[in-house]
């Protein structure tokens, strides 16, 4: 099938055969179609959309342009989650260790940061020795051995999509839906998973800023799994502020540490970790409702199951053995910390959450550029929520960056992303909506 008929009949309105998609995507793996013809390929699908049965030939034939991983082996489901991306959001941290002390395998392939939005590779990165991207032998042993294992998207895994997304980056086709489905769950699928979970974010610090747009994706990603035969569901959770009060990298993963270990665990981001959690288990089968997942979650995290199995995981992928204790000990820290002081008395009623996220880019804790180097250490921490009340001079966040200058610049762009009133906003909710297929 020569591609040019094949961009023809998308950009003309028509719906794709499963042959003429398979027979795009092999060639877009194989390199024989060019970039301008990907991108135009990419341009018809955004302008035009894919109808459901597109939509899934398409996930399969790019999970299908690599390796596939097989778990049959192992002795109990295997799960995973997916979020969408926000500010402060360090859950799968604590997510995959949880749901695998509460009896699942979690093999979490994960991505780096994009825009504004922290990456949990990255923030891996940020522990001494731990191997985010290794081989096969070690992830399965991983797996194998803690039940979980955090790491990134190795080259053999739908390789396709590595290349339309590049292309996709560069083209203004991001945000097509049907593209963005296929992407996450072409790599999903090649995972071997049995059941996966979205958590599809809305809000100011959010891809999806709004609801409908939000729904439309969950919805499109819950269907097409599901038509690919992966079952799946999603919940839409809120990111009109930042989930965690920390956001960057090293500083995330103290935070994370803190709330397995029962230190110091964020309200909001508890609350989302659970219900995931619950989702998860429910997906899995180990559960029977929501109300029980909740129950054997928060077991698995007061008895201290999960922290031991975050531990294990760390420890079996390169990282010290006593890190849940110490991580003081290993987490790079910035010289310069800057608190962010509110300039008058009263509550906290909004955050530009983007911002937040763009401030920590800006001190070197995420890219401008593919090929930046990420600064593990720069953050911002003790961040306050929407409606905490406060006097003038006290600090809204803390900045940890490398220079003085840095820092204070930092500390200006946190201060303009806080809106202070005169009185408590009403509480907004955490998760917003359960998505099932239809």
């Amino acid at each position: 099938m020569l591609p040019q008929e094949i961009i023809r009949r998308k950009r003309d309105g028509h719906r794709l055969s499963a042959d003429e998609i398979a027979a795009f995507i092999a060639g877009l793996a194989a390199g024989t179609i060019s970039e301008g013809q990907v991108g135009a390929f990419a341009m018809a699908v955004f302008l035009n959309g894919m109808s459901r049965e597109e939509a899934v030939a398409l996930t399969l034939a790019m999970r299908d342009s690599g390796d596939v991983l097989d778990w049959s082996d192992l002795p109990g489901p295997v799960t995973d989650k997916h979020s969408t991306g926000g500010v402060g959001d360090n859950v799968s941290l604590m997510l995959a260790p949880i749901v695998a002390a509460c009896g699942a395998y979690v093999p979490m392939i994960s991505g780096r940061g994009l825009g504004h939005t922290g990456g949990t590779l990255d923030k891996m990165d940020a522990i001494p020795g731990y191997a985010s991207q290794p081989d096969v032998m070690l992830f399965r042993k991983a797996v194998l051995e803690t039940g979980c294992a955090i790491i990134g998207q190795t080259a053999d895994l739908a390789p396709a999509d590595r290349r339309l997304y590049a292309i996709r980056d560069v083209t203004g086709t991001v945000e097509s839906v049907p593209l963005i489905t296929a992407s996450i769950l072409s790599k999903k699928l090649a995972a071997g998973l049995g059941s996966l979970v979205l958590d599809v974010k809305v809000g100011n610090g959010a891809f999806m800023e709004k609801s409908r747009d939000a729904v439309a994706l969950a919805n499109s990603l819950v269907e097409v799994a599901n038509g690919a035969g992966l079952n799946a569901s999603a919940l839409v959770t809120g990111m009109n502020e930042p989930l965690a009060s920390a956001a960057g990298n090293a500083v995330e993963v103290r935070n994370a540490v803190d709330f397995l270990t029962g230190r110091y665990r964020d309200r909001r981001l508890e609350d989302v970790t659970l219900a995931l959690a619950a989702e998860m288990l429910q997906s899995a089968g180990l559960v029977s409702s929501h109300q029980d997942g909740i129950r054997r979650a928060t077991e698995a995290l007061a008895g201290g199951r999960a922290a031991a199995v975050f531990a294990r995981m760390v420890s079996v992928l390169g990282g010290p053995g006593d890190f849940i204790e110490n991580p003081e000990k290993y987490l790079p820290t910035a010289p310069v910390e800057l608190a962010v002081k509110a300039q008058q008395d009263g509550f906290v009623t909004g955050i530009a959450t983007r911002d937040v996220g763009l401030a920590v880019v800006t001190l070197g804790g995420g890219r401008s550029h593919p090929d930046d180097k990420i600064d593990h250490a720069v953050g911002l921490t003790r961040l306050l929520p929407v409606g905490a009340e406060l006097r003038s001079g006290e600090a809204l966040a803390l900045v940890h960056a490398r220079t003085d200058a840095q820092a204070a610049a930092a500390a200006a762009a946190v201060r303009a992303a806080y809106t202070i009133g005169g009185s408590k906003p009403p509480a907004e909710k955490t998760v917003l909506r359960r998505i099932l297929p239809r």
